[in-house]
């Protein structure tokens, strides 16, 4: 008997819709929605600059804590998940979101910071959980030949929650273009859509349910245990090809304290860097739908396909940089520039601007081309689970490190140009591990069907 929308053939059920609940496009998209609600609104409350605080010594430390508790338990969030499975762990994570945001609302009126470190450092655990689960569950989930369209698929949902949380500052502070920090209502509407994210968590199903649309489940592993985690997680330490990504893992959110603090607070008005908010990451949905596009389409080889996306990243990142530097070059932290207002500022205005957006455009393509990278290693959960908890592990120490550089007041010059430098060597080396690691589908297939036939050999002989 052949359960409702789904047929058979050739003796394999093939499910006729992918808008099923169990397919990987309802499953990646729910993981969308989540990241929309809950890092997506973080996203725009750290995108305002000091957490929309007018001194960003509080916002440095409590994102410090953050990034330094996120980096162990994103290496160790790969295993969490591998043993608890998505709804348990995700559930736990999209909690610490509303934590962290009430944290300023008592800030708003108390100017204590230790409340926000404290949170700052249990989100960090939360987030490492979330995006280790987030990211086996867009790898590991669509079929191996439209990663790239899935991770646009994502990244666009989880985007458009920073496109509305710049919306929400840049509407309830419109009228207060003098103002200096947000007020109240700003961050209760952040805790509002983080706790419909904690909710929506609930209904991620587990890898071994998920049916893609050719009949194929993405994985029938079980749940794993303790002691095999904590193996396989030190095994990635002396893996070559997790060691060729530390570069751009370090480098991937290195820049969000140079572009947020340096560039959008320092440059704009608070309505304005609202607005700029609403910009950056509808960018970033305009930069993940055109990467996504190159990596999965632009030719029949992957690896060739790989080559492109990287080359295409390459060049629009060094432009872009470039065009960082020649702004950074007409201010510095001993001569600040006239805060620009959109309204008021006339031309003055649409430089900085458009640089600021384009920061979005190549975060959303640099991180998506990471990602597809990843996915390009593997085909199974587990495995990816572990992979992506490595990257955003080491994403988050080098996050850690930026906020604490900042602190410290390094120039902005010098922030500029390290991370102009991090993200140019990351290219050369990605390269190399598609070169190295990942193979053609064809290829990868038949590698695939020997392993399988060995095996059955192996055993029949014993």
């Amino acid at each position: 008997m052949v359960s409702e929308g789904v047929e058979e053939s050739g003796g394999t059920e093939v499910p006729q819709s992918k808008f099923r609940y169990n397919s990987p496009f309802v499953q990646v998209s729910l993981i969308g929605l989540v990241c929309f609600c809950c890092p997506g609104m973080f996203n725009a409350l750290s995108g305002m600059g000091g957490g929309g605080q007018v001194d960003p010594t509080a916002s440095n430390n409590a994102s410090t804590a953050l990034y330094t508790t996120f980096a162990v338990f994103g290496i160790l969030g790969g295993g969490i998940y591998n043993i608890l499975g998505p709804r348990l762990t995700l559930l736990s994570a999209c909690s610490t979101y509303v934590l962290y945001a009430g944290s300023f609302l008592y800030y708003n009126h108390h100017k204590h910071q230790a409340f926000a470190i404290v949170a700052g450092a249990i989100l960090g655990i939360g987030a490492g959980l979330l995006w280790a689960g987030q990211g086996a569950i867009m790898t590991s989930y669509p079929p191996p030949n439209r990663k790239g369209t899935y991770i646009s698929i994502f990244w666009s949902i989880f985007n458009m929650g920073g496109v509305i949380g710049g919306l929400i500052p840049f509407i309830l502070n419109y009228h207060r273009s003098e103002a200096a920090s947000v007020n109240d209502a700003t961050y209760i509407g952040f805790m509002i859509f983080m706790s419909i994210g904690t909710l929506l968590s609930l209904g991620i199903l587990p890898p071994s349910k998920v049916v893609r649309d050719d009949g194929t489940k993405c994985t029938d592993i079980q749940y794993s245990d303790v002691t095999t985690e904590a193996i396989e997680i030190a095994k990635l330490f002396t893996n070559w090809q997790m060691l060729l990504i530390i570069p751009a893992a370090w480098s991937s959110n290195f820049f969000y304290t140079y572009q947020f603090n340096n560039v959008n607070q320092i440059m704009f008005n608070l309505r304005t860097r609202g607005l700029n908010n609403v910009f950056y990451w509808g960018a970033q949905m305009l930069g993940s739908v055109g990467i996504g596009y190159v990596m999965d389409f632009s030719f029949k080889s992957r690896r060739m396909r790989g080559f492109a996306g990287i080359s295409v990243v390459g060049v629009l990142g060094t432009t872009i940089w470039i065009g960082g530097l020649v702004n950074q070059l007409n201010y510095s932290r001993s001569d600040l520039p006239e805060k620009l207002d959109f309204k008021d500022s006339g031309s003055a205005f649409a430089g900085p601007f458009v640089l600021y957006f384009s920061f979005g455009l190549l975060d959303a393509m640099f991180q998506s081309m990471v990602y597809w990278v990843i996915g390009a290693l593997a085909d199974n959960s587990e495995i990816l689970s572990r992979y992506v908890g490595f990257y955003k592990g080491i994403q988050s120490a080098g996050a850690a490190v930026a906020w604490q550089v900042d602190t410290r007041k390094a120039s902005f010059l010098s922030q500029l140009v390290t991370n102009f430098a991090l993200n140019t060597v990351s290219y050369p080396l990605l390269v190399v591990l598609i070169l190295l690691a990942v193979k053609d589908e064809g290829m990868a297939d038949v590698e695939e069907f020997t392993k399988e036939k060995v095996a059955e050999t192996v055993a029949s002989e014993k």
